[in-house]
């Protein structure tokens, strides 16, 4: 394993004892491939189970909604709790990794299970959607996505080799999306277009979900090997950690950033499918065409990424991209009823989006290092943790409210989908699309103009070079 030098004053730290390592790019797809598992089903649940329960389940969108609000209060505390247990949990696979593997196979039997849901009456329905959706989401994708999360920052303690693996992961986290977003209608559509047609399609993703997770627990390590007494002596208890974290400014910085790609990507993938539908009248290839469109714009924009660092820093490569994304998204204000207009904008969007959904997870390793530096804890599965929570929540609040607005303006749900749409539905899926991802990607810049981490970074990585020398936290 190549090792990258760091030098503190005049002390030589022992670069591979301490996680100052190169990664193989063997483990850095293994890592981004993890990623991209998880949003094979993520992705479903995002963008398409909302389109499921309502027009092939015939589930109002009052009863969805109050689903995805409700979970998020027990979703809520389920993060920081996985964040603890990976912080306690010790293994001959490390801390991180080992839950990609013992949470594999019942992550994706919950993904299929949200399909099957039965046609009984609406409380059995209600009773069912609530369960299942929290074991997938609140169980099963939080003991994968806190673990995953902090796996990058126990991989390497270099910032550019976690930039490199932020920007692979967030280059591949895509790819699971197209998988199964992009090609589930015309895959429900081949099967039958009905509910088992979904369900069919379902384990189809959920068998290359589980492949991927495997593959990925294979090819990655943990490196970062901190003392425990060490950690233990400067750590202390829970009200001390909880201290740390909620007053590291950074921490809530990398929440809101992390939450903004996660929240615009629940709002356009929930409502793109309706304008698509009701919209432009087409309900077959429209939508995955465009969905399509912004995945690759993401993938090929986050793959430049590793090139720009060379001049520019996360904070301003990433600010850059998201006025980019507010300037594009606006111009689809000029003609809101072109498909055409509507392709050349995403791609646009995408561009700005790219730096800051690549380099997303790169900024939370550094928070965790700005957090040893300030308060002498080091808290990686707490900072994950918690954004993690952060995110949920806001794409949970996110779905609820589009529930709301659509249901507000007179939505008509229906198994067969053919329900025609008051022009006050109408109305508001389109304002939900104009305007939802300009306010999205304007609160990311406000948060930008304040982020100042990079600038101080390289004093605060001397610091602890020499701190940790002497053996302190």
């Amino acid at each position: 394993m190549e090792t990258i030098s760091v030098v503190a004053g005049n002390h030589a730290v022992s670069t591979e004892r301490n996680g100052f390592v190169k990664i193989p790019w063997i483990s850095r797809i293994g890592y981004g491939l993890a990623d991209s598992s998880c949003n094979i089903v993520y992705g479903m649940i995002n963008t398409l189970l909302t389109l499921f329960y309502t027009d092939y389940v015939g589930i109002s969108f009052a009863t969805v909604g109050l689903v995805m609000l409700l979970s998020r209060f027990f979703d809520g505390s389920s993060d920081v709790i996985m964040g603890i247990i990976v912080n306690k949990t010790r293994s001959r696979w490390g801390r991180s990794r080992p839950w990609l593997l013992w949470t594999a196979l019942p992550y994706v039997i919950t993904s299929v299970a949200l399909f099957t849901v039965p046609q009984s009456s609406n409380t059995l329905q209600f009773w069912y959607m609530f369960v299942t959706y929290n074991l997938c989401t609140t169980v099963c994708y939080t003991a994968i996505n806190v673990p995953l999360g902090s796996l990058s920052t126990m991989m390497t303690r270099d910032s550019h080799e976690r930039d490199l693996l932020s920007t692979v992961r967030m280059a591949l986290a895509p790819v699971g999306r197209l998988i199964s977003v992009t090609f589930t209608m015309p895959v429900v559509r081949l099967f039958g277009n009905n509910q088992a047609a979904w369900v069919k399609a379902m384990m189809m993703w959920c068998a290359i979900a589980f492949a991927l997770l495997i593959f990925s627990f294979l090819t990655c390590k943990e490196h970062v090997q901190i003392p425990e007494v060490t950690v233990a002596k400067a750590n202390g208890g829970f009200q001390r950690n909880f201290l740390a974290l909620v007053k590291n400014p950074y921490f809530w910085a990398t929440l809101i950033l992390w939450t903004v790609t996660c929240v615009h990507s629940t709002l356009v993938g929930t409502d793109l499918p309706y304008y698509c539908k009701y919209i432009y009248g087409n309900d077959t290839w429209m939508y995955s065409s465009l969905y399509l469109a912004e995945n690759i714009t993401l993938i090929v924009g986050a793959m430049v990424c590793p090139l720009l660092l060379g001049r520019f820093n996360k904070r301003d490569l990433s600010l850059a991209g998201c006025i980019l994304a507010v300037v594009g998204h606006l111009l689809f204000l000029i003609n809101p009823f072109s498909y055409e207009w509507a392709m050349a904008v995403t791609i646009i969007r995408g561009i700005g989006q790219a730096p800051l959904t690549a380099l997303v997870f790169g900024m939370m390793g550094d928070v965790i290092e700005y957090g040893q530096w300030k308060f002498h804890i080091r808290q990686e599965s707490l900072v994950f943790g918690g954004g993690s929570l952060g995110f949920k929540i806001g794409t949970g609040l996110t779905s609820a409210m589009i529930s709301a607005l659509l249901t507000g303006a007179g939505y008509l749900s229906s198994t067969t989908g053919g329900a025609v749409q008051p022009e006050s539905a109408k109305h508001m899926i389109i304002a939900i699309y104009e305007f939802g991802p300009v306010i999205i990607w304007g609160v990311a810049i406000v948060v930008l103009l304040f982020y100042k981490l990079d600038k101080i970074y390289s004093k605060v990585m001397a610091d602890l070079a020499e701190r940790e020398a002497r053996g302190e936290l």
